[in-house]
């Protein structure tokens, strides 16, 4: 096991404690294990739960209801061409490592997340900067290519935190950000702990310590919940046991919406997956209801594109895809494919596991025949997502309204489409509000009625935690466990 600790004699102190947690100190339950740390450099949603706005800051972040807020930049000015945004920062904020932050810092991590041989996992949301000059230590200027109303909420994403020349070679396993919260331990296969900074730059954090524990099986969730070993598990994944924790007055049963857009993932690299006709045969047998129910005891909302449903801009377009098991033999006879065989790769979530399940045996009703390998998220990030070794896959992607990933060239579906890309390309260059809701409304239906995937449900966000904690948030507009505003009650 790797331990990494900061040289703070505060810090460690505040991790040589009981594991139960003190008035200002939280346990937090997570299923999946970050495979590092640094979310410019990762795809993994358990990064960002742990790390974003917590440990790392960028210059604007989401907040509980999604909105685009200040953040590093207090504020902004936009050039009436559209052509360049104007970021005035705070000033006298430091990174845990003691070097301060300024406008030197973020050229870095633009110049650094935007270069032809970067590693992050979200490189097209800076695609669309011509160059980023330093006014002065606390402005920084963003030219762009073209128009982009929707820079802000791209700054947001967790994918453009502001890191430091200094420290960011050690950001995976040490990382060092401006954020209220800085990094402790990591044992890994267990836990990695954060502790308040002492010089955060903003409003201090109540709480002291923050210890994110992995615990993958649902039945020993639930017993590390029962047993006060975790006093929150904001993702649970044992939903079956909702009941019991509602019907008892020591919890909170937490339940919202996410941004995550559960899909069956089809590899169009694969030829028969190339067929719009296979695609549309898969598409028709699935029963939607059958797979929330079984895989997430009803908590889900059905979903016919990319889109989540909460989003005002979203139509429902379940129809297209309807559950219709003759149809899809037909189709599949009409493709000439009548012993398809397809290989499906299911990453560790309970969503993924028991979905992959029910939705194999609706396969098979209609005549394909799945292969179900289990992965473990390493492997699926490596084999899945970077290697595009696989038929069928299950995943949430929950990063914010990401509609815009069908229209990456390599990305790990292989899916497409030149009138999808031209909307996206329009939708870039968009700013009147009207405008891009038309534009995300024809996306979609793009996306339904080509079949792109087989387009589940949004996940739901549903939480437990002690009733005496205050401040975890409901929804997710982002993949995060957010502790800036969480507390102890008295």
């Amino acid at each position: 096991m790797t331990h990494r600790f900061l040289t703070s004699a505060a810090v460690l102190a505040l991790i040589a404690g009981p594991a139960l947690a003190a008035p200002d100190a939280i346990t937090l339950g997570m299923v999946l294990e970050p495979p590092n740390l640094d979310p410019t450099a990762g795809a993994a949603a358990a990064i960002d739960e742990v790390v974003y706005a917590n440990l790392f800051e960028g210059l604007t972040r989401f907040g509980p209801d999604g909105s685009v807020q200040p953040a590093l930049a207090r504020s902004w000015d936009v050039a009436e061409d559209g052509l360049s945004y104007t970021f005035h920062l705070v000033e006298g904020a430091q990174f845990h490592d003691g070097t301060a932050f300024d406008a030197e810092d973020v050229k870095f991590s633009l110049d650094r997340a935007r270069a032809e041989d970067s590693a992050n996992a979200q490189k097209a949301l800076f695609a669309g900067i011509e160059a980023v000059e330093v006014v002065d230590p606390a402005t920084v200027k963003v030219m762009l290519k073209a128009p982009d109303g929707a820079f802000p909420f791209k700054m947001a994403w967790g994918d453009a935190v502001i890191v430091a020349p200094e420290s960011v070679a050690e950001a995976a396993t040490h990382p060092v950000g401006t954020g209220p919260f800085a990094f402790a331990d990591w044992v890994q296969g267990d836990h990695v702990t954060l502790a308040a900074f002492d010089g955060y730059w903003g409003d201090k954090p109540a709480l002291s310590k923050a210890t994110f524990r992995f615990i993958s099986d649902p039945t020993a969730a639930f017993a590390a919940m029962m047993a006060g070993d975790v006093d929150a598990f904001p993702n649970f994944p044992a939903p079956e046991t909702l009941m019991q924790f509602e019907a008892d007055p020591r919890f909170a049963v937490i339940v919202g919406s996410t941004e995550g857009e559960t899909i069956l993932s089809m590899n169009q690299r694969t030829p028969a997956l190339a067929d719009i006709r296979v695609r549309e045969a898969i598409a028709h047998a699935i029963n939607r209801q059958d797979i929330i129910d079984g895989a997430m005891f009803g908590y889900g909302t059905p979903i016919g594109s990319h889109f989540a449903p909460h989003n005002p801009d979203y139509i429902d377009l379940t129809g297209l895809s309807a559950f219709d098991p003759e149809a899809a033999k037909a189709l599949l006879a009409e493709a000439g494919q009548s012993d398809l065989k397809l290989r499906l790769a299911l990453p560790p979530p309970t969503y993924a596991r028991r979905g992959g399940e029910i939705l194999a045996a609706q396969l098979a009703t209609v005549g394909i025949q799945t292969e179900i390998t289990n992965l473990e998220w390493a492997g699926w990030l490596e084999t899945v997502f970077k290697g595009h070794d696989f038929d069928l896959t299950i995943v949430s992607h929950t990063e914010p309204m990401d509609i815009g990933i069908y229209a990456r060239p390599d990305y790990y579906f292989g899916y497409q489409n030149e009138a999808f890309n031209a909307v996206m390309e329009q939708l870039e260059t968009t700013s009147e509000a009207g405008e891009r809701s038309a534009l995300l409304k024809q996306a979609q239906e793009i996306l339904a009625k080509d079949y792109a995937n087989g387009f589940l449900f949004q996940l739901a966000k549903t939480g437990v935690a002690n009733a005496k904690i205050e401040g975890l948030w409901a929804n997710a507009p982002t993949q995060a466990n957010d502790l800036t505003g969480v507390k102890w009650l008295d």
